[in-house]
């Protein structure tokens, strides 16, 4: 597979785990990028359910929460801090929004300290996430180079996919050949 050029990764698309990366945070997720710029890149796993329900670290907001009702893990940094994503309804924007910071089209970064009956009818979706993936300045072109990720578009869904869902297996089977391939791979290869 051909390495991913850095100029690829953009706020709202998808970071892929290679089904070789053997970091633990990251084994087989699916990050979805909020921010990238010279100073880093900061994103949040779409694909780890937690068990911590979203009253106890977002009260306010935890009636208006798509099923499940916990947290999902983020990542691995600030796994205290809630951050909460939304798709917006059709004919919405975040500037048409309060409370919201646009990621990508439909999806936007719900700001938790606002109020929720301003914003939940212009919402379809909303999810919490615990903590979240950062790197600094440099480090995710880093594990580019290593081809550690495969960056793909994102679709809204993908943020708000079941808990159930092979999410990792489902990106990767979109991409087409050779891409779509990985999605049958073992990880550990002396398991097959």
């Amino acid at each position: 597979m051909d390495p991913v050029r850095a100029d690829a990764i953009a706020q709202g698309c998808l970071l892929v785990a290679d089904p070789t990366m053997s970091d633990p945070n990251f084994r087989r997720t699916v990050v979805f990028i909020l921010h990238h710029g010279d100073e880093g890149t900061l994103g949040v796993v779409l694909n780890r359910p937690g068990e911590v329900p979203v009253d106890q670290v977002a009260p306010d907001w935890a009636a208006y929460v798509g099923d499940p009702g916990e947290a999902f893990i983020g990542g691995p940094v600030e796994q205290d801090t809630p951050l909460c994503l939304a798709a917006l309804r059709n004919g919405e924007t975040s500037s048409s929004v309060p409370g919201t910071i646009a990621v990508s089209g439909p999806v936007a970064l719900v700001v938790l300290d606002s109020d929720p009956d301003e914003l939940v009818a212009k919402v379809r979706g909303m999810r919490v996430f615990l903590g979240y993936a950062g790197w600094d300045a440099g480090q995710l072109e880093g594990e580019l180079e290593r081809e550690d990720w495969i960056v793909v578009p994102a679709l809204p869904s993908d943020v708000f996919a079941a808990p159930g869902t092979d999410l990792w297996a489902r990106v990767l089977r979109r991409q087409g050949v050779p891409t779509a391939l990985l999605a049958t791979h073992p990880g550990d290869l002396q398991l097959n």
